[in-house]
């Protein structure tokens, strides 16, 4: 194997095993940004040893297992030996530098409670919505500073800036390296779902820049919430949110064109979804309305994208089913956005009238007076209807309020296409 290679596979092992490393330090030295330096360090090292002395027989452990006598190091330094300095050395005692079965096997049992107890801290409440998600994609999915940034369209000193910011405000908030139980749990479960799904969302439809679809944001929020369901396998809600990514993901090779331009989910060749995905999503979907008899927003969620998924072309789709599940969701958090969906799925039920009556009930809304998709709904509606002029400046102004430039094309055409139709 040559160097290239090598370091390929340094850098593929670090994107799977660096939330296990880091997560099984944080429990031992209580502190994120020390844990951090401490995997990096590992890795360094890998990257320095395994082209001469070759690729471990098991990366992780090594990783691992590097990682934390490094940590030893560090409580020597710091003359805080004690107890710590005592499990450690019982725990690498296990073990060689290349790990070992009995390795494996001592440390298996706790290290994926580690994993979900990073998740709870990383998408803790405290933090801002942009710190959580910057922490999570750092420490959990393994991406450097630069790959956050270039991701979300923002300076890479400003990723920076988050991360230290979280770190220090949770170390200053004291929050508990544990997974919360009782009532604390789901509302910090909530806010942990929340963070893959925004991860998701923005790789699925970009909010600013000029790519429609970030692939690699929705490879990591997928990864997430498969790990999330192996380590939280009994809540319904993370199965619900899977199911969701997996179906929505499902989509991606068909929701743009060959120069990369938007095709809309009803005009999307349905022949270029990926089955397996969608099998994998019916599947958590499954398992999560099995597991509580009054889903939540995720599972309704996953259950509207079951709707479409499950129709061969876009003529079948059950639209009635649809808007009942809107409302449902609307009946548990209800917002104007998902209003404006049900609006959607009552105009394909019931015709355009229907709908549009539903969308200018929601003009006034505060929350989406600069939401993009009002104009444009609004103005299909009103293609429909034939009401060609004031579609034309409602596409005008969905064009005027999004900050994507691929989606801003896509309806300054539409906009054409009304005047041309006159």
């Amino acid at each position: 194997m040559t160097a290239s290679d090598t370091n390929s596979t340094v850098d593929a092992v670090w994107r799977i095993e660096s939330a296990r490393v880091i997560a099984g330090l944080v429990r031992l030295v209580r502190d994120i940004g020390l844990a951090e330096e401490l995997a990096q360090d590992a890795l360094v090292a890998a990257l320095e040893q395994w082209p001469a002395e070759g690729v471990p027989r098991n990366p992780g452990a090594w990783l691992m297992t590097t990682a934390k006598r490094r940590a030893i190091d560090a409580l020597r330094r710091k003359e805080t030996l004690g107890r710590k300095l005592a499990e450690l050395g019982h725990e690498l005692e296990l073990g060689g530098p290349g790990g070992g079965a009995d390795f494996d096997a001592a440390v298996e049992d706790t290290i994926d409670d580690d994993v979900l107890r990073l998740i709870f801290v990383s998408c803790h409440p405290v933090l801002t919505t942009e710190a959580r998600v910057a922490l999570t994609l750092r420490l959990l999915g393994g991406l450097t500073t630069d790959e956050i940034a270039r991701a979300f369209l923002v300076p890479e000193s400003t990723v920076a800036q988050r991360i230290v910011r979280a770190k220090k405000t949770i170390a200053k908030a004291g929050v508990p390296f544990e997974v919360p139980e009782g009532a604390e749990r789901a509302g910090r479960l909530s806010s942990v779902l929340e963070v893959i799904y925004l991860i998701f969302n923005e790789g699925y439809s970009a909010t600013a820049g000029d790519d429609w679809l970030r692939p690699a944001l929705c490879a990591d929020a997928l990864r997430l919430g498969r790990v999330l369901v192996g380590l939280a396998p009994a809540e319904a809600e993370v199965h619900g949110l899977l199911a969701l990514l997996e179906i929505q993901a499902s989509r991606s090779g068909a929701r743009t064109g060959a120069d990369g331009e938007p095709i809309l989910l009803l005009d999307q060749d349905r022949s270029r979804w990926d089955r397996l995905l969608i099998n994998r999503g019916l599947t958590a979907l499954e398992r999560a309305e099995a597991l509580s008899e009054s889903p939540g927003p995720y599972t309704l969620q996953a259950a509207i994208a079951a709707c479409h998924a499950r129709a061969a072309v876009a003529e079948d789709t059950d639209w009635t089913r649809i808007a009942e599940l809107y409302a449902a969701l609307a009946a548990g958090t209800p917002s104007p956005v998902i209003e404006l969906n049900r609006a959607v799925a009552l105009g394909m039920a019931r015709g355009p009238a229907a709908g549009l009556e539903l969308v200018d009930a929601l003009r006034d809304e505060p929350a989406l007076r600069a939401y993009h998709l009002l104009p444009s709904v609004r103005g299909d509606f009103l293609v429909k209807l034939g009401r060609l002029d004031e579609a034309r400046g409602e596409f005008e102004r969905a064009a005027a309020l999004t900050r994507n430039e691929r989606e801003r094309a896509m309806l300054l055409a539409r906009a054409t296409t009304c005047v041309n139709a006159n």
